[in-house]
């Protein structure tokens, strides 16, 4: 069981980048993204990017614990999981706005999908090592869920800014 925990908080590998494992890590949470997209359901994406909390909060505890270290740069888990959070500003607009909740399919075909998908990668990446304001005091939660909230806050602040960019361009 701790092999397959190991695993998983490493991003299948992902954590094990001899340089920024982190930033190496968060590039798991595209291909996640599009999972979450699959359905084509805002609820359902919402609710996949909830139910991941509690789950990375006990495999990032668990590697914790068994890699006897707080806080280990190789548990990128966490990174991952914050990734569509990073969305959900985005998506909750184009939702309620009326364009509905886009596919896989037609992120893909948006011509400036590399555009919002670099700006939500690097604004993430900023605020997960920055840490401004509350994320840095998320990070004295016990038990894995300070690991995993520093990337959540990161991750829900950097959808609100891209929800306020896209709203702006509408």
């Amino acid at each position: 069981m701790d092999r397959l925990i190991l695993l998983l908080a490493r991003g299948g590998g992902l954590g094990l980048a001899p340089k920024a494992p982190g930033t190496v890590g968060t590039l798991g949470g595209f291909p996640l993204t599009a999972l979450l997209l699959v359905p084509g359901n805002f609820w359902i994406y919402l609710a996949g990017c909830a139910a991941l909390v509690p789950l990375s909060a006990w495999i990032c505890g668990e590697a914790e614990r068994i890699l006897d270290c707080e806080d280990p740069g190789e548990v990128v888990f966490d990174e991952i999981i914050a990734v569509p959070m990073c969305f959900l500003g985005v998506f909750a607009l184009m939702t309620f706005q009326g364009e509905g909740m886009p596919s896989v399919q037609s992120v893909l075909a948006m011509p400036w999908t590399w555009v919002w998908a670099l700006a939500g990668f690097g604004l993430f990446r900023l605020f997960d090592i920055w840490k401004p304001g509350p994320i840095d005091h998320a990070q004295s939660f016990r038990k894995g869920w300070g690991v995993t909230m520093d990337d959540v806050l990161a991750g829900l602040l950097t959808g609100v800014i891209l929800g306020g960019v896209y709203f702006g361009l509408q």
